[in-house]
């Protein structure tokens, strides 16, 4: 089986749920990975727990977050396979052809820098006001760095290979739409990185045409 090394976020006092998932779809042989270790820029919380949980080998990044510093985790777990898993930092120098992310939101309008958590829900909430969305999306995409170093051109673009359709609703909120994606992620995030993982969605790294496998499923359209 092919390694694969996880960057996941979480907090200080809780999170990494995405990270988890994954742990339990790899124990349980459904990932068909080893997930080789996890990457965190927090010293404690949720992910150093679940770590702990599934003996998973841990490791703090607190920065300075180069290009080099990122390719020493690949290179030290000797990892096939890169997922971002709720990672918030701007990747750099990972390999744009076996390097993930998991984004809350539909790309590529709410995307970009800054978006990331509740700021892409409350985003979303706020054009579902004004009508110009029905839905919002749970997305995977494969990550490319931006060449002129722009972290405003390099976050969340990349081929999108799996797009979630999920609903909202009048009375909704940013926290009640984040359960509901969160949901999504869970139910989905270890099927697509699985996928990955065997080759089944794949692209050359360079030319977004080039992707294969990819999908996509929403229970209606989504403006862009």
């Amino acid at each position: 089986m092919k390694n694969l090394l996880v960057f996941a976020s979480g907090d200080k006092e809780g999170g990494g749920s995405g990270f988890q998932k994954l742990a339990e779809a790899a124990k349980g042989r459904f990932l068909r990975a080893n997930i080789v270790g996890v990457v965190s820029n927090h010293a404690d919380g949720g992910v150093h727990k679940h770590a702990q949980e599934f003996g998973i080998p841990f490791f703090y990044f607190p920065g300075p977050y180069t290009a080099e510093n990122y390719q020493r985790y690949v290179a030290e777990t000797k990892a096939d396979f890169i997922a971002l898993s709720g990672w918030v930092m701007y990747g750099r120098g990972l390999p744009p052809d076996r390097t993930i992310n998991i984004h809350p939101g539909p790309l590529p309008r709410f995307g970009g820098l800054g978006m990331y958590g509740h700021h892409v829900h409350e985003a979303v909430l706020a054009a579902f006001k004004r009508g110009e969305i029905t839905h919002t999306e749970m997305c995977m995409h494969f990550v490319i760095e931006s060449k002129d170093g722009d972290k405003e051109k390099g976050y969340d673009k990349g081929p999108v290979f799996f797009r979630c359709g999920v609903e909202l609703l009048p009375d909704d909120t940013a926290k009640t739409i984040a359960v509901r994606v969160n949901k999504a992620e869970h139910e989905f995030q270890w099927h697509f990185t699985n996928k990955v993982v065997l080759g089944e969605i794949n692209w050359d790294g360079k030319d977004p045409a080039s992707l294969k496998g990819g999908i996509s499923w929403r229970r209606s359209p989504v403006k862009l």
